[in-house]
């Protein structure tokens, strides 16, 4: 067992505790990191392994990798590895003080913009037509014809909820409640999905949940969905395969025209969440807004605005200090 290649002992452990237990989406991230193991380290046995052999084959990942994708590439290995310590395969855990290392990163667009920004792109939303009709042939849907709306009216509901892009995709008219002015959360469209797109389970079971709108969305999603013949049951947003690039492209195309810094969709649900923080809601109230499994996750995504903020609040104690 201790002569076994380190691959394919890492495969092994993936069908053994992955496989089932983590979302599909998931378990192909272990399956990447395997097929780079296969090509970094072909020949590689347990019983070779150790600190400076790990500290190599992570070297060698780094040269073409960033460092935060080098950081889960070696949390992906090392957790295998600590189960293989168990096992009595390997002596200690030469993991712990491994250097991680990387290329430099490439200039990422911006995370999030101002509310003034944010307001002059949606003022170029075209909300004026609302569905195109679409017949598909794909999966158990062949020959079904059903409306989706534009983009303009996806990339505005996720500007105004800040929920994820496949859990905005796997909405229905049956999720919205517009006598109480709220959506619920409880699926996701599996838009990667190469062969079979479909309905799909949350991230976590916290991303389930109800996302309160305010009124001018659910009066104009009320027109949308009511004017127009769409099943409850299907997605409005959906119209065979989907892919997060053309959405992109869409909202690349309304910023340029708004002369705000270009962003991406899932940026959209970061200046929802940023705008929030900036308006004084409280982290507990984003994160269960957002899905998040738990504040900590909201907290070092926004680790910077909660630092500004936390400054902001030591400025107000003093000066309210000062006056009693």
């Amino acid at each position: 067992m201790k002569k076994q290649l380190f691959h394919e002992y890492f495969s092994d452990w993936m069908d053994t505790y992955k496989r089932g237990a983590v979302r599909p989406i998931t378990f192909q991230k272990y399956e990447m990191a395997l097929s780079r193991l296969k090509e970094l380290a072909p020949e590689l046995k347990i019983n070779e392994l150790n600190k400076r052999a790990y500290q190599n084959l992570i070297n060698n990942y780094a040269e073409t990798h960033e460092r935060q994708t080098v950081t889960d590439f070696h949390r992906h290995l090392k957790a295998a590895i600590l189960d293989a310590v168990d096992e009595k395969l390997i002596d200690t855990d030469f993991t712990r003080k491994i250097v991680i290392k990387g290329k430099k990163p490439v200039e990422k667009k911006r995370k999030f913009i101002s509310q003034l920004e944010l307001k002059e792109l949606l003022n170029q939303l075209d909300l004026s037509y609302l569905y195109r009709t679409h017949t598909i042939n794909l999966g158990k849907h062949i020959g079904k014809t059903y409306s989706a709306a534009n983009w303009d009216w996806l990339i505005l509901l996720i500007a105004k909820t800040g929920l994820r892009f496949s859990e905005a995709l796997g909405l229905t008219p049956n999720d919205f409640d517009f006598e109480n002015n709220k959506i619920k959360v409880s699926k996701t469209w599996d838009y990667k999905n190469k062969i079979n797109n479909d309905f799909d389970e949350t991230k976590n079971t916290s991303s389930k949940r109800t996302v309160q709108i305010d009124d001018q969305l659910s009066r104009q999603f009320y027109q949308l969905i009511n004017t127009n013949i769409v099943d409850n049951d299907k997605p409005i947003f959906v119209k065979g395969r989907v892919f997060n690039s053309t959405v992109n492209g869409r909202l690349e195309a309304l910023c340029n025209k708004a002369g705000v810094p270009v962003i991406s969709v899932h940026s959209l649900r970061h200046t929802h969440a940023s705008l929030l923080l900036y308006a004084g809601v409280s982290v507990s109230s984003i994160a269960n807004r957002l899905g998040h499994s738990n504040t900590t996750t909201t907290q070092e995504t926004y680790l910077h605005i909660v630092k500004e903020l936390e400054n902001r609040d030591k400025d107000k104690v003093l000066e309210h200090l000062s006056k009693l």
